[in-house]
């Protein structure tokens, strides 16, 4: 289809001004170029079936850019969407008016702040926001907070659990928000588990509200204080474990798994486990079933026990129990879905009844080491 003279000429004009990106409103058939001084644009006036006329287009602008009518398809092909876009190739797709484009140039890791917020004009979404979030040169750009407030009041309007996730754990990045908006957020996650688990996986040891410090930490932390200088992970993390922070960690964790919607947020906060109490299993996931974790953790405190374990429960040896417990949530993981619930698709109610096994296994792992026994 052939472009009305006018749109040819005035798409023409904007493109020779060199913009520094497009954007098209394709349900008012607009075209925008963006430049130093602003803002212009072309009203457009299809000639034929408005979905036609904008490819057509689209072929004129590209054929401009990149040098071929049909550069775009071809172009972006050779890449994904997942940050492997050339840098060099950044300030192209930002200019041909596609979403696509912009979504790949948004994932690159040479982005600049310049670039960013080129893209952010181009196109203004969340997805595109968590995903300049995951840049550290955007995080601690200018841009960084005003990305951050836009996913924060996107929030409410995210319905995928790990959508939520991703936007408080991206969100909560230090200099993004400022503390009252921290404070809000978290005081809203005590109905929100998804956000909960972003709390987790972003700020372990800072949590909003921390706990007192267990009951026997004062002399836990004066009988492992050698051991713990000396490096010995397993007596360092048996103290953050029974500091305020600690504390308010694994309430928090008890918190999600009491009542937790749907699979997504169970296996998220498992992963949290593993990565909190990683020191303890340099393996990552094991992949075991319940039982087996079980069993494995009575050998881990055994008279074999790595040396680690046998300097903290020379030391200490009431702290039997803390390290078991230990052990057991450092392998929380599919492996212990698996056995009980295949389908991973099952939510709510029906969920939590099959996966209860499990849940309450873990749940109280986490009760001992608050101290309940």
């Amino acid at each position: 289809m052939e472009l009305a003279s006018e749109d040819n000429f005035r798409l023409n004009v904007l493109l020779a001004n060199k913009p520094k990106a497009i954007r098209i409103d394709e349900s008012k058939l607009v075209v925008y170029g963006l430049s130093d001084k602003g803002e212009a644009k072309v009203v457009l006036k299809p000639t034929g079936r408005p979905e036609q006329y904008l490819r057509a287009v689209k072929e004129l602008i590209s054929g401009h850019i990149l040098g071929s009518p049909g550069g775009y398809p071809v172009y972006l092909k050779r890449w994904t969407r997942m940050g492997q876009m050339r840098d060099e190739s950044l300030e192209q797709l930002l200019m041909l008016g596609e979403p696509e484009a912009v979504v790949a140039a948004v994932g690159s890791p040479g982005l600049t702040e310049e670039l960013a917020r080129r893209a952010w004009w181009a196109m203004e979404d969340a997805e595109n926001a968590r995903r300049m979030l995951q840049n550290p040169t955007i995080v601690d750009s200018r841009l960084g907070p005003e990305l951050a407030a836009y996913v924060l009041d996107y929030l409410p309007f995210e319905t995928e659990t790990d959508s939520q996730t991703s936007s408080v754990r991206l969100i909560l990045k230090p200099g993004l928000l400022p503390p009252d908006k921290v404070a809000d957020l978290w005081a809203k996650s005590g109905r929100k588990q998804a956000y909960l688990v972003g709390f987790l996986q972003a700020l372990p040891d800072a949590l909003p509200g921390p706990l007192p410090p267990r009951a026997d930490a004062e002399s836990l932390v004066v009988a492992l204080e050698p051991l713990s200088a000396a490096g010995n992970p397993l007596a360092q993390l048996l103290v953050r474990v029974v500091s305020g922070q600690g504390q308010r960690y694994l309430k928090t964790v008890a918190t999600v798994l009491d009542k937790p919607p749907n699979q997504d947020v169970v296996t998220a906060t498992f992963d949290c486990l593993r990565e909190y109490f990683g020191d303890l299993r340099a393996d990552g996931d094991p992949k075991m079933s319940l039982d087996e974790v079980r069993e494995e953790a009575m050998i881990f405190v055994a008279a074999s026990a790595p040396a680690p374990v046998r300097e903290v429960l020379s030391a200490c040896p009431q702290a039997q129990d803390d390290i078991r417990a230990m052990r057991i949530l450092s392998a929380a993981g599919y492996g212990m879905i698996r056995p009980v619930l295949s389908d991973p698709t099952t939510l709510g109610s029906l969920m939590r009844r099959k996966l209860k096994p499990v849940l309450d296994s873990l749940l109280s792992q986490v009760e001992r080491l608050r101290g309940g026994g």
